[in-house]
């Protein structure tokens, strides 16, 4: 359960530093909230947001390190959540929208600044299986 603190005492109103002892005021409890988020809508959107913020953060550190396959991981992930969230939009209401769109489009912009410092994927050419001359020869398909 969470509460809400107010001060008490002398200073509740202004809640100053007492000079003689350098102290504040005591708090105490005063109205008990409920563990349960008050706009569970929106909860789920934030979180997809933070889920692809840190995404992206770990994708620009491992950059800065040189790590291109884990930046390329993280990526990613922060992809599929900002997907995710565009997939949401049609679902969202106009307050979510507002929130989820002021954050997400400054994210995306940084998501493709950092894909496009990242040097691109190559495949490997496909060429003809090389013999080992060290292998061992399965007997059976000797024969």
């Amino acid at each position: 359960m969470l509460y809400q603190l107010s001060y008490v005492g002398v200073y509740a109103l202004g809640a100053a530093v007492d000079e003689s002892t350098g102290k504040r005021p005591k708090m105490v409890a005063t109205v008990p909230s409920p563990p349960q988020s008050r706009f569970p809508g929106v909860d789920a959107y934030l979180k997809r947001l933070a889920d692809a913020g840190l995404a992206l953060s770990d994708a620009e550190e491992a950059a800065g390190a040189g790590e291109t396959g884990q930046a390329g991981e993280a990526i990613d992930r922060a992809e599929e959540e900002l997907t995710a969230l565009r997939e949401a939009w049609t679902d969202m209401a106009a307050g979510e929208r507002a929130i989820v769109g002021r954050t997400a489009a400054p994210m995306r912009a940084r998501l493709e600044r950092l894909r496009t410092r990242l040097p691109k994927r190559t495949a490997l050419s496909e060429g003809a299986p090389e013999r080992d001359p060290d292998e061992e020869i399965d007997p059976a398909h000797a024969a």
